[in-house]
């Protein structure tokens, strides 16, 4: 039994090891540095709850030397900031598969602080689940919540499995008392339109609702066929919403395809790629079903 908890052990040590060699120090904000992860060549991702500055940003690598780095972009949603350094600097992250995560695998979580070699935390997956929208309104494409301690300059640092391969982006800010794991699917994707266009295109209709449900008589008139929907409250002037001539109080019941019940679901549909696309919106007006044509915007910066 000894001999075998033992080369346990060395495996997660190993694991580590090999892991530690794409992770570096965030130097972003006063006092301790944050961690994170050389994701590809030349480009860093962490939190962005730990990126206090936009400026004089500097960054531990592997081998110890300090560098500067530029804020390439961040997304306050999802919780993630990626910085650019330079090319071949140290090693991309070697990336695993969190869909096949069970709670009660084991997982590690890496950091590094200053000069100092790798930190780690180990612990057990306590829960996972399909895609899940944060407090901050950003959508993860998969919920990965652990037991693991994000002690402090941890935050920003991989999530590990035992063979070393990076699993996600461990944040602290996500949720509560459980620590959250943005995955690979989820970096990669926000990391592409960070690089792109320095931040999270997110779709918009420039309408403020709320649920609204239908008599029993009311469902039963042509054209209706949904148990309730969203009932538009105001409409900001010349955005998406007045312009496809959506007013207030009428009754958003589908949209492109989709049943809107719930603002949730509506902020789901916005959160894919639909900047740009026309979608129809199928609404309830005076008591008789209609539909119109709707070009999705553009979410101001800072709105939620």
């Amino acid at each position: 039994m000894s001999t075998t908890l033992s080369a346990f052990s060395d495996q997660l040590a190993d694991a580590v090891e090999r892991a530690a060699g794409s992770v570096v120090s965030v130097h972003a904000r006063r006092g301790l540095p944050s961690s994170g992860v050389h994701w590809r060549d030349g480009l860093v991702v962490t939190t962005d709850a730990t990126v206090r500055r936009d400026q004089d940003i500097e960054v531990t690598l592997p081998h110890g030397g300090r560098i500067p780095a530029e804020l390439a972009g961040r997304d306050p949603g999802t919780d993630l900031a990626v910085l650019r350094i330079g090319a071949g600097r140290a090693a991309a992250a070697q990336l695993g598969d969190p869909a096949g995560l069970r709670a009660g695998h084991l997982v590690l979580a890496l950091g590094r602080i200053g000069d100092t070699g790798p930190r780690a935390a180990f612990g057990t997956v306590s829960s996972t689940g399909g895609k899940w929208r944060s407090w901050k309104g950003g959508e993860l494409d998969l919920l990965i919540q652990s037991d693991l301690t994000i002690y402090p300059g941890l935050g920003g640092g991989p999530l590990i499995s035992p063979d070393a391969r990076i699993l996600g982006i461990n944040s602290g800010g996500l949720s509560r008392p459980l620590a959250t794991t943005i995955p690979v699917r989820t970096v990669e994707r926000v990391l592409d339109q960070i690089v792109a266009k320095g931040y999270v295109a997110r779709g918009w209709l420039g309408a403020a609702m709320q649920p609204v449900r239908f008599s029993a008589a009311m469902r039963t008139r042509p054209g209706i066929g949904h148990e309730g929907g969203l009932v538009i409250l105001s409409v900001e002037p010349e955005g998406p919403a007045a312009l496809a001539g959506l007013m207030v109080g009428d009754v958003i019941t589908a949209l492109d395809g989709h049943p809107t019940l719930h603002p949730d679901q509506v902020l789901e549909l916005l959160a894919g790629d639909v900047v740009g696309r026309t979608l129809t919106v199928e609404l309830v007006r005076g008591g008789r079903g209609e539909k119109v044509e709707l070009l999705v915007g553009e979410r101001p910066r800072g709105a939620r």
